[in-house]
């Protein structure tokens, strides 16, 4: 299996602003975090991209986009039906191949000499199999990430098979379905953004997206269904991605480029200066 094609979904109108916010690479380079996931994106050997988008707005993602707008397509979904919905959008592109999947409003910093994305690419590449991204992420935080139940397959890789997924589940919830044996007490297998997945998604998609409920607008009620069906890994990634439309999440996504960058002393150095300067009160 060979993976050359990504879809990378910004189609929330509520949060069309954040692909274009500016930010400091780590080779201190300005860049909109549009930039910066396609580089992400374009670092796996990806030939071909496509963004999922809302309506008007094309031409603002193009200037964003930097050096690599020339080498993307867009797709937009008229209405705002929901995230598994924008994927299903993209089955034209992709056709009857894997393709790598990220979310735009994540940006990642790789802990390896891979990137993020690269990680899970190779993952799948080798298991022929649909391959999600995760991260230990502590209790307290899961409410916001879809999040997977499972048993470790490779110790040395970090790889997972998927037994279960949830959409943002309660800590309760997690306890009874998710625990995952070898973690850590208090954290759970949370989704990082970044998926490879096989084309059989798009038949549960169809399905999934004509539910009545909430639960049809989730990829991770078709994932949940995939893993059901067919083998579905995920890979613990040596990283951290960062939700930039959370509180607080532009700057520390800004915060971790920078301590990864050439930068890193001179911030670090600010940081201190500045929480010398404001005793707490």
């Amino acid at each position: 299996m060979k993976v050359t094609k990504a879809l990378i979904t910004l189609a929330d109108p509520n949060q069309r602003s954040l692909p274009l916010q500016t930010l400091i690479d780590q080779n201190g380079r300005k860049r909109s975090a549009l930039e910066v996931v396609l580089e992400e994106t374009f670092s796996t050997g990806i030939e071909e991209v496509c963004l999922i988008i809302c309506p008007n707005s094309q031409e603002s993602y193009l200037n964003a986009a930097g050096e690599f707008a020339n080498r993307i397509q867009f797709i937009e979904q008229a209405e705002p039906s929901g995230y598994a919905q924008a994927i299903k959008l993209g089955k034209g592109f992709t056709g009857d191949h894997a393709f790598l999947h990220l979310v735009g409003d994540h940006l990642c910093v790789s802990d390896s000499g891979l990137s993020c994305a690269k990680q899970v690419v190779e993952t799948a590449e080798r298991a022929n199999a649909s391959v999600s991204g995760v991260q230990a992420t502590r209790e307290s935080q899961i409410s916001s990430f879809g999040a997977v139940g499972g048993r470790l397959v490779d110790r040395q890789e970090s790889v997972y098979q998927i037994e279960r997924v949830i959409e943002k589940p309660s800590p309760t919830q997690a306890e009874l379905e998710l625990t995952v044996p070898g973690l850590r007490a208090g954290f759970y297998l949370c989704f990082f953004g970044i998926h490879v997945l096989k084309p059989s998604i798009y038949d549960i998609l169809e399905k999934t997206t004509a539910l009545p409920t909430p639960e049809g607008r989730s990829l991770s009620t078709a994932l949940n269904l995939l893993s059901q069906r067919e083998k579905l890994l995920a890979l613990e990634v040596s990283g951290s991605r960062y939700d930039i439309g959370s509180d607080y999440g532009l700057l520390f996504s800004q915060l971790a480029l920078s301590f990864s960058g050439k930068d890193r002393d001179r911030v670090v150095t600010g940081i201190l200066e500045l929480l010398a300067s404001k005793p707490h009160a």
